[in-house]
Order: structure tokens, then sequence, then C-alpha cells
């Protein structure tokens, strides 16, 4: 008998720049050493029993075969009451809601409905990881806009300078991963004033919408009329109930908006985990979860901080998320002049905790001594954690 030919045919990437991502790469450093990992963006402790609890009565009330496929209606019903109630815009769960598989499904699904070969995408630096890579699987152009340095506020000289007749969208996260800043109500009317005279579309990450602190207010893109006009508002279950694993979100768009999304949603995903829907709806009756989870998370941030005091890190501003960015170039160590990157590794394998450097976040690997920890933890992970960088 002959064997047949074991040939693999080589491929041409359609991402041929991407690689391991740098969370993979630190948290699997975190588990070989025996670090505390304050580098990926999960809590480290389990959310409220009565969620599990609606899980299981739904599985056992028989809601384990397809939902419809833009989510289960008391789920897109329960989200058109917050959306209104928390942000004052009215949209009908039949035709301007759609549940997806996490807000990273959500943000590509909207790539590939909107996006076509050779339009332009302006996106704010440092950004999260998959923005530039989905722009890139719909063909388009990723602009690349740096916030600015240091407050990583929006620069809206240089945002107004990226737009062109070839721009069809802008993508924006507020409260911002990876440094914790938050948007003004200020800046979203002077980015709707900009984005008045366009047909570009806006793309609003939100997934931190529910961890803004000091009693600020999370200005989300439904508040602004003409934003919510052109816009796709995202946002994440996982992040909100403390079950970044179900992978559940949602996107709030005008019908038309809308009608376009679910056309790419039913063919990349088509449905959402039925259980997990029915179970989120019957959660969302009691409001205080999400209401109660800026001061949560606020006093998580406080003690971390005030751990952090101790040390010779440079805090910046904690405005909003669940991360808290440092500057390193005030340390005494001599690893303190290496490179982020390398500085992260130096600092899960010899100091034991692990941290994410900011120049991941930038397409060029811009440097400005920055890293990110993420206290999404119990509190005796981050004493532990505080402990051993009391050392620097």
């Amino acid at each position: 008998m002959t064997l047949p030919n074991l040939h693999t045919p080589a491929l041409t990437s359609r991402l041929p720049r991407v690689g391991t991502t740098i969370f993979t790469v630190m948290s699997t450093l975190a588990s070989e050493t025996g670090a505390v990992n304050l580098g990926q963006g999960f809590p480290d402790f389990d959310c409220d029993p009565a969620l599990v609890n609606a899980v299981t009565s739904a599985m056992q009330a028989g809601h384990n075969q397809y939902p419809p496929m833009p989510g289960v209606l008391p789920l897109r019903q329960a989200m058109a009451a917050k959306v209104e109630t928390l942000y004052g815009l009215r949209c009908d769960p039949l035709t301007e809601i759609t549940v997806t598989a996490g807000a990273t499904q959500a943000i590509l699904t909207a790539m590939l409905a909107v996006v076509h070969p050779g339009d332009e995408v302006v996106v704010l630096e440092p950004c999260y990881d998959s923005y530039v890579p989905n722009i890139e699987l719909a063909g388009g152009v990723p602009v690349r806009v740096p916030l600015t340095p240091g407050s990583f506020r929006p620069d809206f000289d240089r945002i107004a300078a990226a737009i062109t007749s070839r721009t069809r969208a802008l993508i924006i996260n507020s409260p911002h991963n990876p440094s914790g800043m938050v948007w003004s109500e200020a800046d979203m009317l002077r980015l709707q004033d900009l984005l008045a005279p366009t047909d570009v579309l806006l793309i609003s990450d939100e997934v931190y919408e529910h961890m803004v602190f000091d009693d600020e207010l999370h200005q989300s893109a439904a508040r602004f009329p003409g934003l919510a006009a052109r816009a796709f508002i995202v946002s994440s279950f996982g992040k909100t109930y403390h079950v970044t694993g179900w992978k559940v979100g949602t996107v709030v768009a005008p019908a038309a908006l809308t009608a376009e999304f679910r056309k790419v949603h039913q063919f990349n995903v088509f449905t959402v985990n039925t259980p997990m829907q029915h179970a989120l709806a019957a959660y969302m009756a009691d409001p205080s979860p999400y209401l109660d989870l800026p001061a949560f998370y606020q006093r998580k941030r406080d003690l971390f901080r005030a751990g952090l005091a101790n040390t010779r890190f440079r805090l910046l501003p904690g405005e909003g998320t669940y991360f808290q960015c440092v500057d390193i170039s005030g340390l005494s160590v001599p690893e303190r002049d290496l490179p982020e990157a390398d500085f992260c590794q130096w600092l899960t394998r010899e100091i034991g905790v692990a941290a994410i450097p900011l120049s991941a976040f930038y397409g060029n690997g811009f440097d400005q001594r920055v890293i990110r920890f993420c206290f999404a933890k119990r509190d005796e992970t981050l004493q532990l954690a505080l402990q051993r960088l009391a050392r620097l």
C-alpha cells in the first residue's frame, strides 16, 4: 500500500503580525513561577451564587436548545430597561439590541458588518489588543491616533486630523483599558460635535461601564443623541457580574445598524448560550449588583493604591476599570531601565508579581515606563502582591 502524500499546504496568514498575546505570555509565566497574577484582567473570586443557581434553574426549566438568533427576548428587554433608566436612551429590544458571545465577538462583528476593504478605522492607542486585528480581518486600514501620554485623555485635534473621506468608523473605549481613564461629558460632547458633519460610525466599547469611581458618572454614548444615532454600544455581562468565562455581552445600535450587524452575527456565532441568557435576564430584575459595583471596586482600588503608596512606583490616576497603572521610572532597582516588557518579566520572576507592559497596547511598542496591574482580586491576593511589591 502506497502512503498518501503527507503534504500540508502553506498558508498566507490573514494576520501575519499576530503572535501569542501578552496576556497569555504573562499568565503562563505567572503560573510557572508561582507569581501573583495581576496581569490578565479577570477576577479570582466567585460570582453571586444566586446567579449560578439561576443558570441551574434555567437548565432544569428546559432552556437548553437554540435561542432566537438576536438573543432571548427577556434579556433584551431587561437590557432595554437598564439602558433607558441609566442613560435615557429608549431602544427597541426587538430591533436594536443583540446578545453576543462576549464583547470581543461583538466588536469583530461590528467591524465585519460595516468596514469594507480599504476603509479606514480610527483607533486610539493604547488600546485593547483585538481592535486592530479586527479591522484588518474586515479588510480595513487602522489609523492609529495616540491618546495623550501620561493622562491618556483624547487629543481631539489629532482625532480630527485623522478623519478623512475614507474614514468608516472610530472606536473608543471608556472606562479605558489599559489606563483606567474615563471620558468626561465634555469629551463626549466634543466627539459628538466632531462627528456631526460626517458619516463616520462609532464603536463604543463600554465593558467597564459600572466601574467608574469617586461618584462620577459613566458617560455612555447612549446619553448623547448625536452619538447614539451612529453607534454600536458594546457591554459585557462577564465584566459586570464577575463571570468573564461566560462570554456574554450585548450590542445596542439603531435598527438600520443592527440589521447589518445581525447579518454577520448569524453566520459567525448565530446564537449565544441559552441558559446563561435566561439566568442573566432573571438576575437583572434586581439592579443592585451593577449599581453597587462602583463602590465594590473602588474599595479594592483604594486598598491597592494605599499599599502601592509604600513603594517607589508613581501612581497614575485610576478613574475607572479594575486596572491600576504605575510609572516605574522612580524605582531604585536597576531593572527600572529595562524596556517595560522585560521589566514585567523580571517583576514576575524575581518579585513574584505579574503585570502587563503598556507598550503591548501600542502598535509601535511605545515605551513610556508604565505597567498595568489588575486589582479585580480577593483582598488576600492583593495583600500578598503588596507584600512582595513592598521590596520596591
